[in-house]
């Protein structure tokens, strides 16, 4: 089995659990706070690496309290990452958590999300058997660095768009799809993109454009998918949750159904196996879970 390759970010989410979201002008006592390892990119590699699958996480970490924090944190736990360290510094991520478990990010972007060209160049596209991408990075000016890489390698692609999957350029959003990835969407996601009604509905839509398959999630329902091979819908139920935060449900999601696929399990059950490890996540405080 070869590597897969995770490109994104890697950030401080500095969670801040309140009873609910402020308006304006108000004035409230947030219940407690704390700060953790999170992004995209570093929640999917663990989902990846909790099943043991072998990848490299290819993450920058730049300068500043936030990137100290990070490159601390990843020591700890020995993560496999590529050593991209460019002299600017890092953003962070708000994670306001209510009452409901549910999440609102305020993020600052920094360098751990932009990329180079020059370190797609110590790569060898021979190891990997795939990668993953978020669209947080892809929506970025140097966003065009990885899909050239991509798209020059030809290595299979797992995409991500997440909730800014409306805001991306739509040209640079066309080129994603010329990669034909795989796409993992939320329902949200899904149904405002494609303009559809339904998740079936939405599947099609959007394997046209990728011309791959489809993964769609849908909360404690759980997900469904349209597979491109043979064109047959999955619907598969969730697991009942607790619900304590929903931070990193979906990249738990799609990390787990990465490695599943890459263990060689068919989709019905790579979709179990993750929606079982998603309803873990929410469970629990933050993003990871510990083994």
């Amino acid at each position: 089995m070869k590597k897969v390759l995770v490109i994104g970010s890697t950030v401080v989410d500095i969670i801040i659990r309140l009873n609910v979201l402020p308006t304006t002008g108000v004035d409230i006592n947030l219940r407690w706070q704390k700060m953790s390892l999170g992004g995209c990119a570093f929640n999917v590699s663990q989902a990846i690496a909790y099943f043991d699958v072998p990848y490299v996480l290819f993450s920058p970490i730049g300068t500043g309290i936030y990137a100290d924090y990070v490159a601390k944190e990843l020591a700890k736990i020995n993560v496999p990452r590529a050593e991209l360290n460019p002299e600017e510094p890092n953003g962070c991520c708000y994670c306001l958590v209510e009452d409901d478990g549910e999440r609102s990010f305020i993020c600052e972007h920094g360098a751990e999300y932009r990329y180079k060209k020059e370190w797609f160049d110590e790569l060898n596209p021979d190891d990997f058997d795939c990668a993953y991408i978020c669209g947080l990075e892809m929506e970025e000016e140097t966003g065009d660095v990885v899909i050239d890489f991509l798209r020059k390698t030809g290595i299979p692609v797992y995409f991500a768009p997440g909730p800014r999957i409306n805001e991306i350029d739509r040209h640079k959003m066309n080129r994603i799809f010329a990669l034909n990835p795989i796409l993992h969407v939320n329902k949200t996601e899904a149904l405002s993109f494609t303009g559809t009604n339904t998740l079936r509905e939405a599947g099609e839509e959007l394997m046209k454009l990728t011309n791959n398959t489809v993964v769609i999630t849908d909360g404690e329902k759980g997900s469904c998918c349209l597979s491109y091979k043979d064109r047959i819908w999955y619907e598969v139920p969730g697991f009942k949750a607790e619900v304590v935060d929903t931070i990193g449900a979906g990249d738990s999601h799609i990390g787990t159904f990465i490695a599943q696929r890459q263990l060689g399990k068919d989709i019905a059950e790579s979709l179990t196996e993750a929606n079982r490890i998603a309803s873990l996540i929410v469970q629990s405080e933050g993003a990871r879970l510990n083994k």
